[in-house]
C-alpha cells in the first residue's frame, strides 16, 4: 500500500477510535454529577477532536511507524480524546481512560523488557501526585495524575517532562488571558492530552 492511502486509512482508524471514545465518555458523563468545587462543565470540541485524531494517525503512518505501534497509538489516541471529553463535559477523568491503557502499556513494556517505560511513568507520576496530595485534589486532580503517568509511559522521561511542562505553561497562560478566578479549577486534561499527542509526533531527546 502506498504512503498516502495508508495515511488516509490510519487517519480514518484514529478518527473512528476517537468517535467511539467520545461516545463512551458521554455515556460515563451522563452518570456523573460534577463536583461543586470542580471545573465548570462545558461543551467538548467534538469536530476538532475527530480532525486532530485523524491528523495524528495520518502523520504517524506517514512517518513509517510499524502497524503494531499504530494500533497502540490508536488506543492511546482514544484514551486522550476520552479524557479531554470527560474533563470538559463533567470535570472528571475516569479511570477507564487512564489506568486501563496505562496497564496495557506497562504490560507490553514488561513483556518486551522495556523497563524504561515503567521508570518514565513513575518519574512523571511523582511530581503530579505530590501536587495532588498537597492541594488535596484542587490544584491537581488525581485523574490528571494518572493521565500524566500514561504520558510518561508512552513518551519516555525527557519528552514526557517537556510535554507536561508545556501543558502547565499553556494552561496558566490561557487562564490568565481569560481572566478567570484563580480559585476556580480548570479542566487540565485537554492541555495534557494535547501535549502528549504532540510528544508522539515530535519526540524530544538530548
Amino acid at each position: 500500500m502506498g504512503a498516502l492511502p495508508l495515511a488516509l486509512l490510519v487517519g480514518t482508524m484514529f478518527a473512528c477510535a476517537a468517535f467511539l471514545a467520545m461516545q463512551a465518555g458521554e455515556a460515563i458523563c451522563k452518570r456523573v454529577t460534577p463536583f461543586e468545587d470542580g471545573p465548570q462543565p462545558g461543551t467538548p470540541p467534538s469536530a476538532a477532536l475527530l480532525v486532530g485524531s485523524a491528523l495524528l494517525g495520518g502523520v504517524m503512518a506517514a512517518r513509517g511507524i510499524p502497524l503494531p505501534a499504530l494500533g497502540i497509538g490508536a488506543l492511546l489516541c482514544a484514551a486522550l480524546v476520552a479524557a479531554w471529553y470527560c474533563d470538559v463535559r463533567c470535570g472528571v477523568v475516569p479511570d477507564a481512560f487512564t489506568i486501563a491503557p496505562l496497564a496495557i502499556v506497562l504490560a507490553i513494556a514488561v513483556f518486551t523488557h522495556e523497563w524504561s517505560s515503567l521508570v518514565s511513568a513513575a518519574v512523571v507520576f511523582a511530581p503530579f501526585a505530590s501536587v495532588a496530595l498537597l492541594s488535596r485534589g484542587r490544584g491537581m486532580g488525581w485523574g490528571d495524575v494518572k493521565l500524566a503517568a500514561l504520558g510518561g509511559a508512552v513518551l519516555g522521561v525527557q519528552t514526557a517532562i517537556l510535554a507536561a511542562a508545556g501543558a502547565c505553561l499553556i494552561a496558566t497562560f490561557v487562564n490568565v488571558l481569560q481572566k478567570r478566578d484563580k480559585a476556580q479549577p480548570i479542566a487540565f486534561a485537554p492541555y495534557l492530552s494535547s501535549a502528549i499527542a504532540l510528544g508522539l509526533l515530535f519526540p524530544f531527546a538530548l
